[in-house]
């Protein structure tokens, strides 16, 4: 499976690849080293850290790697009356009798508790595409939905400004 991304988040983790390998590696490498000489390994809690941290570095190194490898890169344009990535909707819950306000995003720079939901979560795939005014049913799971009417579209754009997760 390909993860659906932009250019923009294809050159953020590449940024971040070139930042881990050139930057943060050397200065996790001599740290190993520098912790390693302090004597007893088997107790030696310093060196352990480095070590684990040497090994998230690497993992991250990886992980850029095969994101950047198999991401199939997309388009984020948009009808100007249909909601498209990185716009921000303005919905009203009828179950709740209230509205709510999110941005979709690739999954890439989701953040849920900003309010920055991935156009794959439950409620991002069943809005890309639709209309103010537009009426919807969002199926949580099996056992749970709701519907929602579409208040408000403010068409946004790619501009760098979200940061991709670091997990």
């Amino acid at each position: 499976m390909f993860d659906e991304l932009t250019k923009v988040d294809i050159k953020k983790m590449q940024d971040e690849l070139e930042y881990r390998i050139t930057v943060l590696r050397p200065k996790i490498l001599e740290e190993v080293v520098f912790t390693r000489s302090f004597g007893d390994l088997s107790e030696n809690a310093e060196y352990h850290a480095a070590k684990r941290e040497k090994g998230r570095n690497e993992s991250r190194i990886r992980y850029l790697r095969n994101m950047i490898k198999t991401a199939k890169v997309i388009d984020t344009g948009s009808k100007e009356d249909e909601i498209g990535l990185f716009d921000t909707v303005t919905y009203y819950v009828e179950e709740d009798d209230c509205e709510e306000q999110v941005r979709i995003v690739t999954t890439l720079r989701q953040n849920s508790m900003a309010g920055i939901i991935s156009k794959e979560s439950p409620l991002g795939a069943a809005i890309m595409g639709k209309k103010v005014n537009d009426r919807i049913y969002i199926k949580v799971n099996d056992n749970y939905g709701y519907y929602i009417v579409i208040r408000k579209i403010e068409k946004g754009e790619d501009d760098e400004s979200l940061e991709i997760r670091k997990f």
